[in-house]
């Protein structure tokens, strides 16, 4: 039987609190839906620091959720089988 490539990921969860974001604005409603509302072009500098840092060191991002607290971010990276 031939083997099977499979691939295996760690992944990492990642909160990034509202303090770590001055540049970085974004609205959120009263029922708790945010979204980057006419954001400036430069306020989103801190935002793609991070992703692009975590990215560097082979992060892939999965997933990113805003809320009125903060970012939280999913992020996988593929594994080597042992």
């Amino acid at each position: 039987m031939e083997d099977v490539m499979r691939k295996q990921f760690l992944y990492d969860v990642k909160k990034y609190a509202t303090e770590e974001f001055i540049q970085l604005v974004y609205f959120c409603t009263e029922q708790g839906a945010c979204n980057l509302d006419q954001l400036p072009a430069g306020q989103m500098k801190a935002f793609e620091d991070v992703l692009n840092r975590r990215g560097s060191e082979g992060w892939e991002l999965v997933q990113t959720f805003f809320g009125s607290d903060g970012v939280v971010t999913i992020w996988k990276q593929e594994q080597p089988w042992e």
